[in-house]
């Protein structure tokens, strides 16, 4: 699969749907998203079906995702549907190379290693006890007084006996006979965030898409990553930074720093105190997911940077429109 562009998961990132799950991969520490099966349905994919609102449309959105970088899949499953109905609920029947019937009685082998008789189990039966019906000897141990040989399959209808059955699918929805021949065979996958896609969310890049978006239905003017002059000369980058429009132009510069554990280290906080105090915007903003520690807390309080909290993405998104707006 060739490797999506940059451009192209910024597009991608774009989607809300696609946010949404993004954020469910993140916050909610899912590592791999595996399908349900349903007889009824086959497999499908709950948190998907519904964030799309519509499990009709599932399939299609995480090939985009796939095709787009976003997310890794690896083969789960196969399934089989009926050719006639397209339904998953499928049975397996081992059928007569014969007559054709499924009405197949499956025997066991049983070789006696002394006298080597060989015969089904059923032969060797007696009063619950297994005697060689060749020399009447008692075998009780497995592996010293008898081997397993495999299996003997006889047909109830037309008594014939045959050591390899003919696998056949029977739909259980609409009674259809078919063979492998015939069968839709498929795929199953599961899915995780692409190295690319998870280094991307954990660099917040993911998270600027949707706030770029609300800065420049605003009038701003946005980049990101963003670079502001400090005094001392030295060139800081952000996650992004934002200027308004209109004469008295003023300067947003936003961080965001996420964390797989419960909260975020306070160097989140130093390390961009250490920006604005050498490239003094008129506004600091810094996003935590899923929380601050409380000595980021009060060193935000203590360099007048705006902190904002979310326990995911959508929430501390949202939290930070109300925080630009104010």
């Amino acid at each position: 699969m060739p490797k999506a562009s940059k451009k192209d998961l910024f597009e991608l990132y774009k989607d809300p749907q696609v946010q949404l799950l993004i954020s469910k991969f993140v916050s909610d520490k899912l590592g791999v998203m595996k399908p349900i099966y349903d007889p009824k349905h086959g497999f499908s994919y709950p948190m998907v079906d519904d964030i799309l609102g519509d499990s009709s449309h599932t399939e299609e959105f995480l090939e985009k995702l796939f095709d787009g970088g976003v997310l890794d899949r690896e083969l789960y499953d196969k399934i089989i549907y009926c050719p006639s109905c397209n339904s998953p609920n499928i049975s397996v029947h081992y059928t007569c190379p014969h007559c054709k019937t499924f009405d197949v009685k499956k025997s066991a082998l049983i070789e006696h290693i002394k006298c080597g008789y060989i015969d089904t189990e059923d032969h060797f039966k007696k009063n619950g006890d297994l005697i060689c019906p060749r020399c009447n000897k008692e075998l009780i141990s497995p592996d010293v007084d008898y081997n397993k040989a495999g299996v003997w399959c006889t047909c109830n209808k037309c008594s014939k006996s045959f050591d390899i059955p003919v696998p056949s699918h029977f739909c259980r929805e609409c009674h259809t006979n078919f063979a492998f021949d015939d069968a839709i065979y498929k795929d199953v996958y599961s899915y995780s965030l692409t190295p690319e896609a998870a280094k991307e969310v954990n660099l917040g890049y993911a998270l600027t898409v949707p706030v770029i978006e609300f800065l420049e239905d605003l009038g701003f003017a946005v980049e990101s990553p963003g670079f502001l002059n400090g005094k001392s000369g030295t060139r800081h980058m952000f996650d992004l930074t934002a200027v308004s429009a209109g004469k008295t132009q003023s300067t947003t510069a936003i961080d965001f720093a996420t964390s797989s554990e419960d909260v975020v280290s306070e160097q989140s906080v130093i390390s961009m105190f250490a920006k604005i105090f050498d490239a003094t915007p008129d506004k600091a903003c810094l996003v935590a997911i899923p929380k601050m520690s409380e000595n980021g807390r009060k060193l935000a309080s203590l360099y007048k940077i705006h902190l904002i909290e979310g326990k995911n993405q959508n929430s501390a998104i949202e939290a930070l429109k109300a925080c630009i707006t104010e």
